[in-house]
C-alpha cells in the first residue's frame, strides 16, 4: 500500500551510499577493519568498555546469555509486551522464560514489584526492555538484582541513545543488546550489537558469533595466522562489512534523528493532552532521556481498536500494535500458571494500544494528517465516513 504517513521510514542520505561505497572499493566485504571501527564508535559513543557487532538484535541476546552462563535449569523473567525475540533468545540457551507484568497505564517497562514476586531460587537472570524509548527504573532493578545476585540483560532495541539519569541505557545490565533493523533509531538493514564492561563475557560473545573460531578469515587474510582452532560450539553471527559501513554512518546521525523524535513526541503529546477516548503513556519529563522510538497510544477500549486503526488506514495512515503479549501466542500456550500469572495490566494495554506513525523525516503535513485524523475519529459519532477530512484543526510550528 501506498501509505500518505508510513509507520516508519529510514532516514538514509550520501553518507550511507558513500560508506557503500567504500567499502565496495575496499574489496573486503565480510566482517573485517570496518567492523572493528564500528564497534570502537559505538563503544565510545556510549561510553562502555566493550562493544561486538553481530547479525541481529536476537543473536545480541542469544550471546549475551551464552555469555553470563545462563541456560537449562535456570529461569530468566522477562516482559510479556515486547517483541518475541525476547523470550524465544531465553529457549534458545535451554532456560525458560518467566513473565513479569508492566508497571502501570502510565508506564509499559517491566515492573520491579512484579519481577521481584516471580524470583525464585531458579531465577538466574532478567531481561529488561526500554519500552518505546523510555527507561526503566535501573537504579531499582540494579539493587534487585544485586539482592537476588541476578544478571541483568538489558533489550536496548528501541533506545539506542538514550540515558537514565544521564548514563547511556545498555550500559547499566550486565550487558546490552541492541538491534539495527529497519525500523530502529538507527539501522544496517540487518544487525545488532551487545555492549558490556565484562571483559571476559566480551571474548566470549566475540568467538561465538563467529563458530567458535579463534581466528578470522580477516586475520589470516592480514598474515596474522595461518589456522585456527575451535573451542566452543559457537554461531554464524557474524556482521558484514557493509551493513557495518551503514551502521557507522547512521550512528553519526543518532543523536540528531532522537532529537527529533523527541520534538515530534512532544508536539503530539500537547495535541492530545485532553484528547477523550484515548490516553499517551509515559511522563513528560521522560521525554529528554527516551529515544522515542515509537509513539504508542492507548484507547480507551478495545472494542474501539479495529476501527480506529480501519479508520486510519483508510485515511492513508499506517498504524501497528506493539506488541501481542507473547505469553499469549501459540509457541507459549503450554506455559504454566506460575509462569504467566499476574499479567493483567500487560494484557489490558496489549488489548487497547495502537502505535501511530513516528519517524525523525516526519514532515509537518504529515504529522499533522495524524493529528487531524486521530481527533476526527474521536469527533465523529458516526464512524462509518472514513474519508480523510482536509479540515486543519492543530497548526504545527514552523520547523518541526
Amino acid at each position: 500500500m501506498d501509505w500518505k504517513v508510513p509507520l516508519a521510514e529510514t532516514s538514509f542520505s550520501t553518507a550511507e551510499f558513500q560508506a557503500v561505497r567504500r567499502v565496495l572499493n575496499s574489496g573486503w566485504v565480510s566482517m573485517g577493519p570496518e567492523t572493528a571501527s564500528f564497534e570502537k564508535e559505538f563503544a565510545t559513543y556510549l561510553n562502555v568498555a566493550h562493544a561486538v557487532a553481530v547479525s541481529s538484535g536476537t543473536a545480541a541476546l542469544h550471546l549475551a546469555l551464552l555469555a553470563f552462563g545462563i541456560g537449562p535449569g535456570d529461569d530468566v523473567i522477562v516482559p510479556s509486551l515486547t517483541f518475541v525475540a525476547t523470550a524465544n533468545a531465553v529457549r534458545y540457551v535451554g532456560a525458560r522464560p518467566v513473565f513479569a507484568d508492566i508497571s502501570g497505564h502510565d508506564d509499559w517497562n517491566v515492573s520491579p514489584e512484579s519481577i521481584a514476586k516471580k524470583v525464585t531460587p531458579m531465577t538466574k537472570a532478567v531481561i529488561v526492555v526500554h519500552y518505546a524509548g523510555f527507561p526503566c527504573c535501573m537504579d531499582e532493578l540494579e539493587r534487585l538484582a544485586r539482592r537476588h545476585d541476578l544478571t541483568i540483560i538489558e533489550d536496548v532495541a528501541h533506545a539506542p541513545g538514550a540515558t537514565f539519569n544521564g548514563r547511556a541505557l545498555g550500559t547499566w545490565g550486565d550487558a546490552g543488546c541492541f538491534s539495527f533493523f529497519s525500523n530502529k533509531n538507527m539501522t544496517s538493514a540487518e544487525g545488532g550489537m551487545v555492549v558490556t564492561n565484562n571483559p571476559a563475557a566480551a571474548g566470549k560473545i566475540a568467538v561465538l558469533r563467529s563458530h567458535g573460531m579463534t581466528s578470522l578469515t580477516w586475520d589470516r587474510h592480514r598474515g596474522h595466522n595461518f589456522s585456527y582452532d575451535v573451542i566452543g560450539t559457537g554461531y554464524n553471527y557474524r556482521m558484514d562489512e557493509l551493513r557495518a559501513s551503514i551502521g557507522r554512518a547512521q550512528l553519526r546521525k543518532l543523536a540528531a534523528n532522537n532529537q527529533k523524535r523527541r520534538e515530534l513526541t512532544r508536539f503530539m503529546r500537547e495535541v492530545f493532552r485532553s484528547q477523550g477516548g484515548m490516553r499517551v503513556p509515559f511522563r513528560d519529563e521522560l521525554i529528554e532521556s527516551s529515544a522515542c522510538h515509537i509513539f504508542p497510544i492507548l484507547l480507551d477500549s478495545s472494542l474501539l481498536r479495529e476501527s480506529f486503526m480501519h479508520y486510519l488506514k483508510t485515511a492513508g495512515i499506517q498504524t501497528s500494535i506493539h506488541y501481542p503479549p507473547v505469553h499469549r501466542f501459540s509457541s507459549y500456550a503450554n506455559l504454566s500458571a506460575e509462569e504467566t500469572e499476574g499479567l493483567s495490566l500487560t494484557e489490558d494495554v496489549a488489548a487497547r494500544e495502537v502505535t501511530l506513525p513516528l519517524f525523525p523525516t516526519m514532515t509537518s503535513h504529515q504529522t499533522e494528517m495524524v493529528c487531524d485524523v486521530v481527533k476526527e475519529f474521536f469527533a465523529r459519532g458516526d464512524l462509518s465516513c472514513l474519508k480523510y477530512s482536509t479540515k486543519k484543526i492543530v497548526n504545527i510550528p514552523a520547523g518541526l
